[in-house]
């Protein structure tokens, strides 16, 4: 089930916290509930990618989007995800979630995500491909920026993502089936 009720206390806590510019870090903690565990007693990887979403929609309310959003009648969407896991996050772990925007392309917008453990040891990275969608299909990254008060220009993409970027675009969609 989606933690409706760990988004709410997110919203409620980052409510009146400073804004953040478009392109700023928004850090949050979270615990490793047992309900996210799988059968070895650890962050669930499918867990990993709901409660990522912890993150990505606060740091959309601090930099303003959440009320653009609204104004404007748009929504969000992921259009993708690589994510790495590399340590083990066990049962009530309290990990330092960091989520930033890093920059966008004509169609769109590439955020990185990342948990931390209490010894200072990276758990799992997560790189995502969302857009801004409306009534017509995707809005253009520049416009959203332009409309949030932002440069329209994005942040040059580091080559790791325009890696990807990439090779994701030679990937088949959809799937061949054999």
């Amino acid at each position: 089930m989606y933690p409706f009720i760990r988004m709410a206390k997110e919203l409620v806590i980052n409510r009146k916290a400073s804004k953040l510019s478009p392109t700023g870090t928004h850090v949050s903690r979270h615990m490793c509930l047992p309900w996210d565990i799988d059968l070895w007693a650890e962050l669930n990887n499918g867990r990993t990618l709901t409660i990522y979403d912890l993150g990505r929609i606060p740091l959309a309310q601090r930099t303003g989007l959440i009320g653009v959003l609204r104004r404007q009648r748009w929504g969000l969407t992921v259009a993708g995800v690589s994510v790495r896991y590399r340590r083990r996050i066990r049962m009530f772990d309290v990990v330092e979630m960091r989520s930033r925007l890093v920059g966008w392309d004509e169609k769109f917008i590439y955020l990185d995500q990342s948990m931390w453990r209490k010894d200072g040891a990276c758990a799992n990275q997560g790189l995502y491909r969302t857009a801004v969608t409306g009534r017509d299909g995707i809005i253009p990254p520049a416009q959203v920026a332009a409309a949030l008060g932002a440069n329209p220009t994005s942040p040059p993409l580091p080559d790791w993502i325009r890696a990807w970027i990439t090779a994701e675009d030679q990937r088949p969609w959809p799937p061949k089936q054999d």
